[in-house]
């Protein structure tokens, strides 16, 4: 590796744990600031199926990367709260599906909605040169959302 490279793979590796470093604070002060009603794994889940469902419990559990039992106690909250309904699953007599209520696709708009709002005050707190660049940004970071396989 010539000195340049390292130069490089060094530089990216300080981006790197910047850019980890901002985003989890980031992620941290929405979540704290949000005060939101429904715990993180709720939250995640409900999204998970809104996005994906209808999903059988074990494939929501593999998609939140918890166990089955974790899971079914997240659902059990869930359907407690009148925020999913479970639906025979058509291919699995014994199975069922999880499919978001009118309840919880409102509760996970005005979630969204209020962490929107949030990070909304705090570009506002940013110049007008530090939003472009920001928006500039915005192909290159969602890239880095697209999963490698």
């Amino acid at each position: 590796m010539t000195s340049a490279q390292r130069v490089d793979t060094d530089e990216q590796t300080d981006l790197a744990a910047r850019l980890r470093l901002v985003v989890g604070r980031l992620h941290r002060r929405i979540r704290i600031d949000g005060r939101e009603s429904i715990p993180p794994l709720q939250l995640s889940a409900l999204a998970t199926v809104e996005q994906h469902g209808p999903l059988r419990l074990s494939e929501l559990a593999r998609r939140e990367a918890v166990t089955a039992p974790t899971m079914s106690r997240v659902l059990a909250a869930l359907d407690d709260q009148g925020l999913v309904i479970r639906t025979p699953d058509p291919s699995d007599a014994r199975g069922v599906r999880i499919v978001l209520s009118e309840e919880g696709a409102a509760r996970l708009a005005e979630v969204r909605s209020h962490r929107t709002a949030l990070v909304a005050r705090r570009l506002a707190r940013l110049d007008a040169d530090q939003r472009q660049i920001l928006e500039a940004a915005m192909p290159a970071l969602e890239a880095l959302l697209v999963d490698d396989d």
